[in-house]
């Protein structure tokens, strides 16, 4: 599924999502089957184990740390087992952490059975975390663990689709959507990330638009983006690049939809207020020229990114939004969270307007239920948004939140951005 048919499907799960029990739940005094599947990763040592299809595989280090989580609606008693085996047919020792308790289970033989492991209370509504560690093995692996049974007379919920088990596993996206006034050329907003929010595989999308997206991105290890990506036409006409700032790098994309990327490699840092200017234009032929600009305050300047040219219809900017995501499925278990602010369009008669209401909604993953650990709101005078890490409670989709306003715009002259 690309990106743009997931923009799209997000707005109309969100708006048809019911306001009760999510779509994950499961009815109490009967013993759940959370697959690993979709519900667990590789917290500790990850090369000693994996999460595949068939849940907990290739298990062969005792530093290997493996954690899942399941969602308890209210206080209790749950019971916990384990449906697991030993491929090799041998022995092993394994230790089940459950909310700080310890138990110790002892694993044999290749046919998979359930393992009773014992019952923990639940002192309050939230994430249940179970954490599975090597202790002594007769053969090459601990064991391969497919799911979790749990019995327990409060409702459960988990990520039970495995077709989009990638998609659970890479956490709920949760995202802020303004009203754009007519003939918007410019749309301008910043963002912050706090302190050990900046996750390996987070996109802090700030400027959304009905054909493209602004943000930044956190890659995998050290390397950071600005990146800022055009989609193809619907018509299938293809996105080209018009031009591009120093330092900029440019290829297609796809995957999740096709069209041009642009990126810059710069080490922004946590903590720190960036700025983000986007701009659609007519060009006179029946295309749009869209481009984008990046403002450090260690720079102390504008830093242009590219323009790209998209054919099939000349128009402004449309559908503007900001979103959180995680793009790296083995890190879904990370919470990230950002500051999104100060968010203003300027028409083409040079008027800018405030966006201080925003509409807070999320993916499939969030408005089916599968994940619970999304949020958004107003904080610190900014809107925020959070996703990640298992909290709780979660911040219902579907809200309209306003900022304070602060009623002075952007200080940028729109006339001497640069364009190289």
């Amino acid at each position: 599924m690309n990106r743009r048919t997931l923009l799209i499907q997000f707005f109309a799960v969100a708006l048809a999502a019911s306001c009760g029990m999510p779509a994950a739940a499961r009815e109490s005094r009967q013993a759940a089957t959370v697959p690993l599947a979709g519900n667990a990763f590789v917290t500790s040592a990850r090369a000693g184990a994996a999460i595949g299809r068939n849940g907990l595989v290739n298990w062969t280090s005792a530093d290997t740390v493996i954690s899942t989580w399941f969602y308890v609606d209210g206080p209790g008693q749950a019971a916990v087992a384990l449906d697991a085996s030993v491929p090799d047919g041998g022995g092993s020792t394994v230790r089940v952490m459950v909310n700080g308790a310890s138990y110790s289970v002892g694993l044999s033989g290749a046919e998979s059975r359930t393992y009773a492991v014992g019952s923990v209370n639940v002192a309050a509504p939230g994430y249940v975390r179970v954490d599975l560690q090597g202790v002594s093995k007769s053969g090459a692996s601990f064991g391969d663990v497919q799911s979790l049974k749990i019995t327990t007379d409060a409702s459960l919920n988990y990520a039970n689709d495995a077709a989009n088990y990638y998609w659970s596993r890479r956490g709920p996206s949760v995202h802020l959507r303004y009203a754009a006034p007519a003939n918007t050329e410019y749309f301008y907003s910043e963002v912050t990330v706090p302190p050990g929010q900046d996750k390996p595989g987070s996109y802090f999308m700030a400027n959304g638009f009905a054909h493209g997206y602004f943000g930044i991105q956190a890659k995998p290890g050290a390397q950071r983006w600005i990146l800022f990506s055009v989609w193809d036409a619907d018509n299938g006409g293809k996105t080209t690049l018009v031009k591009k700032g120093a330092g900029v790098a440019h290829l297609p994309f796809g995957g999740e939809g096709t069209g041009g990327q642009s990126y810059l490699v710069y080490n922004w840092a946590a903590g720190t207020a960036y700025r983000f200017l986007t701009r659609a234009r007519p060009d006179g032929a029946g295309a749009t020229d869209y481009s984008a600009w990046f403002y450090a305050p260690e720079l102390a300047s504008w830093r242009f990114i590219a323009t790209w040219k998209r054919p099939g219809g000349s128009t402004y900017l449309t559908g503007l939004y900001s979103f959180l995501e995680n793009f790296i499925d083995s890190d879904g278990y990370l919470e990230r969270s950002a500051l999104y602010g100060n968010q203003w369009a300027r028409s083409t008669a040079g008027k800018w307007t405030e966006l201080a209401t925003a509409r807070y909604t999320g993916d499939a993953t969030a408005a089916n239920g599968q994940r619970l650990d999304y949020a958004g709101g107003v904080q610190q005078g900014h809107f925020y948004l959070r996703n990640g890490g298992f909290f709780s409670p979660h911040v219902p989709l579907k809200q309209d939140f306003t900022r304070p306003a602060t009623g002075v715009p952007p200080d940028v002259d729109v006339d001497v951005l640069p364009e190289q």
